[in-house]
C-alpha cells in the first residue's frame, strides 16, 4: 500500500516592514568568527537563516529536510556554469565530510533511462554534457545492461552514474550547525525577523523578531529560501526576482516492493521543463520515494 507524501515547501507570509533604508552591504567572511565593538547580543556578520537568526526551533525544518536525499554528480547542468562546477565539487565534499563525521550514506548509483527510441537524441546530449562537466566514469549502457544494475527496470539505453549518491541531507545539515557553533559561531532559535532597523549613531543594524528581541549586526547576509524576497522588501530592496513556490508531492512504495529498486532511476529530463522528472530514490532508513511532481503552490506555505 503506498503512501502520499506531500512535501509543502515553506513558510508563512511574514509582516513587512517598508522603511526605506540604506542597501545592506554583503560580506564575505572566513570561517573564523570576528567579535565586533558592540556588546550583547552584538555581532560583525549575522546571517537571517540558519545562523545568527533562525525562525524554527531546529535547523533543516524545510527545504534542507524536505528533499529527495540525492548526491548529484553534476550530470545536468550548463557547462561552464557556476552550478556545474560547484555540484562536481560538491560531489567529493560531501563523500568527503559524510566520512569523516560518520553521517551514513550510500554511493547507490543513478540510472537515467530511455524507456523509447524516441527519447535516445536527449539522452546522448545529456551524456555528452556530463561529460563536459566531468562527471566522473559515467557511461551509456544498453536495455541488457540496464538490467544487470536494476534488475526491474526495463529501457532502451541509459546513462549510467556509479557516482551518485544518497544521504539524509537533515543529518548533514544538523552537523553542518554543530560545526559553526563549535567554531564559536551562535544560533538563536524561534527567531522570525520582523524587521531591520538603522542605527545611524553606530552605523550598525538592529534586527528585531517577532518577539521584540533584538540583535546588532554589521553586516547581514539573508539566506531565507523562500522567503528571500520577502526579506529584501523589508531592506528597501527591490523584490524582484519574486519567488513563486512549487510543492513537491511523493509516494513511498510498500515495504513489499522496496527490494525492487536499488539505486536512483530517472526518466531523460524534458528540456523544455526547469525539472529532472518523477524519478525513484532509494532513502537511508530503506525506504524508497518515488516523486516529486510539481505542483504550483499559489501562497507562501508555512
Amino acid at each position: 500500500e503506498t503512501t502520499v507524501i506531500s512535501t509543502l515547501i515553506k513558510m508563512k507570509l511574514v509582516q513587512i516592514t517598508t522603511m526605506k533604508m540604506r542597501s545592506i552591504k554583503l560580506f564575505a567572511s572566513s570561517n573564523k568568527r570576528l567579535y565586533s565593538k558592540f556588546q550583547t547580543n552584538s555581532y560583525d556578520v549575522l546571517v537571517v537563516g540558519g545562523g545568527l537568526v533562525e525562525k524554527e526551533n531546529r535547523p533543516s525544518v524545510h527545504q534542507s529536510g524536505h528533499n529527495s536525499g540525492v548526491i548529484h554528480a553534476g550530470i545536468y547542468y550548463k557547462p561552464g556554469s557556476m552550478r556545474a562546477k560547484m555540484c562536481i565539487e560538491g560531489l567529493y565534499k560531501t563523500y568527503e565530510y559524510c566520512a569523516k563525521n560518520n553521517i551514513p550514506h550510500k554511493k547507490c548509483g543513478k540510472l537515467i533511462v530511455a524507456t523509447d527510441e524516441s527519447q535516445i537524441k536527449s539522452l546522448n546530449d545529456l551524456y555528452e554534457r556530463g561529460l563536459e562537466n566531468g562527471t566522473p566514469d559515467i557511461k551509456l549502457i544498453n536495455g541488457n545492461d540496464i538490467k544487470t544494475i536494476e534488475p526491474y527496470c526495463k529501457g532502451v539505453r541509459a546513462i549510467h552514474s556509479p557516482h551518485t549518491g544518497i544521504v539524509d541531507w537533515a543529518v548533514v545539515t544538523k552537523h553542518y550547525a554543530a560545526d559553526f557553533v563549535n567554531l564559536g559561531g551562535k544560533i538563536t532559535y524561534n527567531f522570525k525577523v520582523k524587521s531591520f532597523e538603522e542605527c545611524k549613531d553606530n552605523r550598525a543594524l538592529r534586527i528585531v523578531s517577532e518577539k521584540n528581541k533584538e540583535v546588532l549586526a554589521n553586516y547581514v547576509i539573508t539566506c531565507g529560501g523562500l522567503q528571500s524576497d520577502e526579506l529584501s522588501l523589508m531592506t528597501g530592496c527591490q523584490p524582484d526576482p519574486y519567488i513563486l513556490p512549487i510543492r513537491g508531492e511523493y509516494l513511498l512504495l510498500g515495504k513489499e516492493k522496496a527490494h525492487l529498486v536499488k539505486g536512483n532511476i530517472y526518466p531523460v529530463p524534458d528540456p523544455s521543463l526547469p525539472f529532472l522528472g518523477v524519478h525513484f530514490t532509494p532513502r537511508m532508513d530503506g525506504s524508497v520515494f518515488l516523486g516529486p511532481n510539481a505542483v504550483l503552490a499559489l501562497v507562501h506555505p508555512n
